[in-house]
């Protein structure tokens, strides 16, 4: 045989085994588990036969443990560029029939080479993860690998958005990519995130927990607040990351994608003049809203099950992206608390980062009291969502709907922190504090005095409720530029924010501010 015909057939050779990966044996545990492979998840993410690899035949340089009889083309992970809805994409899926998805030295490089390509190319960076951990065999040549990845998280954030898939396991270490990335999805059932695991929970504080209530989706989507999202399975994991990436831009210099809509500007709702109830303790769902205005009544929510009495995600307004920060009166009272204050926060600086709008959409009785809120730091933490707020420089939009009491209203993207345009609702409620607790205050003497202070104490609240609890004081003063009929908030919106297209603001001199972390 020649040369040439030698050449070819090493190649084959090394494209087999490199579609092998671990063995048939290994990828049928991996479906026995209800998990896809790696090469399986690349090509359900990307637009088909757009993928281009590179480093396929990277291998491992370890020589102990019996590891350089163990050589498999790629090294436990696929990594490459292709398009998602014809546009680019940097993704790497660890595999984890390849030495359970360890990190190497040689695959931790790939990835790193992989990120610095993104943020040169103005591309985003998805990852894949199933991974053991670190390679216990390459000692710090691995955790060397983790901090190499680490800095490029750090480097990239706020240039390309950066997004993590957990789809098996991601501990120790490992955790901290993702912690750093723009957003996660979890997988039910299938994947978790810890950093140390329950055997050495148990060894050191006498714990018992199992994996999944320690780290699994339901965990970390609704109590840690790790997780932006959980699904059901790989497929639906990879759908979702498709659909989140249709939001966003490429990149910090970049615009969202535009999509056509048939949905009229001019669409109004009926049913949003009847949505604020007459008593202003009764509930309501701003969710309701959030689809009346926007395209198509699409809303993409993040953070769903996390922190439920602030609403943050995605929708179009005339097509364009806008992220949606919300109070949900039908939690909590719509009140803020330490994590919604950070949940809002981190949602509104990932807009601002890629040029997003913002619309704020404003029901708000004030900070959630008590010593729980006190002691874990609410004064810091809802300092964040007011330092968010106030340093966002894209367009910014507030609908203020029913109550804006005291401090949360100035920080719910008031006048007086940039927002460009805000509006009320007829119902609206902008007040140093609601009637009840104001007539308290202010009519302490006489109602201590009177010989029935229950019939003064409702007097009073109507007399204050007629006086202050409304939108017309904050307008005069020009700090609503319009109240507006609830029917006509699409259109209004849509027009403001076309309004703002080409905003330009900018924030003084500094090499970064000193967020209250």
């Amino acid at each position: 045989m020649d040369d040439a015909g030698t050449s070819a057939k090493t190649l084959a050779d090394l494209d087999r085994r490199a579609e092998a990966a671990g063995g048939e044996a290994r990828r049928e545990r991996q479906h026995a588990a209800g998990k896809l492979t790696a090469r399986e998840r690349i090509d359900l993410f990307f637009d088909p036969g757009s993928f281009h690899e590179f480093d396929r035949f990277v291998t491992h340089r370890c020589q102990d443990f019996g590891m350089a009889d163990q050589v498999v083309p790629g090294d436990g992970v696929v990594a490459g560029s292709g398009r998602v809805d014809g546009r680019p994409v940097y993704a790497f899926a660890q595999d984890f029939t390849v030495f359970g998805g360890s990190l190497s030295e040689t695959n931790a490089a790939k990835i790193v080479k992989l990120m610095d390509q993104a943020v040169k190319m103005g591309a985003p960076i998805v990852g894949l993860n199933d991974s053991g951990g670190a390679r216990i065999q390459e000692g710090v040549l691995s955790l060397g690998g983790y901090a190499d990845i680490f800095l490029r998280n750090t480097l990239a954030s706020g240039v390309v958005p950066q997004i993590s898939a957990i789809m098996g396991p991601c501990a120790g270490g490992a955790v901290y990519s993702p912690a750093i990335t723009d957003f996660t999805i979890m997988v039910d059932g299938t994947s978790y995130m810890f950093v140390t695991g329950p055997d050495v929970i148990r060894t050191v504080t006498h714990e018992s927990v199992t994996m999944e209530a320690l780290g699994g989706a339901t965990t970390h989507n609704a109590t840690s607040g790790v997780a932006h999202f959980s699904v059901t399975d790989d497929r639906e994991c990879l759908s979702l990351l498709r659909q989140l990436l249709g939001y966003l831009p490429s990149n910090n210099l970049d615009d969202a994608p535009v999509v056509a809509t048939a949905d009229p500007i001019d669409r109004e709702d009926d049913a949003l003049d009847r949505l604020v109830p007459t008593s202003p303790t009764q509930p309501y769902d701003i969710i309701d809203l959030i689809h009346a205005v926007a395209d198509d009544g699409a809303f993409l929510e993040v953070h769903r099950l996390f922190a439920r009495n602030l609403v943050v995600g995605f929708v179009r307004l005339g097509g364009r992206t806008v992220g949606v920060v919300a109070n949900q009166p039908a939690h909590l009272a719509g009140t803020l608390d330490i994590d919604a204050s950070v949940k809002g926060a981190r949602f509104v600086r990932f807009c601002d980062a890629f040029n997003i709008p913002l619309l704020t959409l404003e029901d708000v009785p004030g900070f959630l009291p008590g010593t729980q809120q006190e002691y874990g730091g609410i004064i810091r933490h809802g300092a964040k969502l007011l330092f968010a707020f106030a340093e966002a420089t894209v367009p910014k939009v507030t609908v203020i709907t029913r109550k804006a009491y005291g401090g949360a209203y100035c920080v719910m993207a008031s006048k007086h922190i940039r927002t460009d345009l805000n509006y009320a609702w007829p119902t609206a409620e902008i007040a140093v504090m609601g009637p009840e607790g104001a007539v308290n205050v202010l009519y302490k003497r006489d109602l201590e005095a009177a010989d029935d202070p229950d019939a003064l104490r409702t007097e009073k609240v109507g007399e204050f409720r007629e006086k202050f609890a409304n939108p017309y004081i904050a307008a005069a003063r020009g700090y609503v530029d319009a109240v507006i009929q609830p029917r006509q908030t699409r259109r209004t919106l849509v027009e403001a924010f076309a309004s703002l297209t080409d905003k330009r603001d900018k924030n003084p001199p500094k090499k970064h501010g000193n967020i209250p972390l």
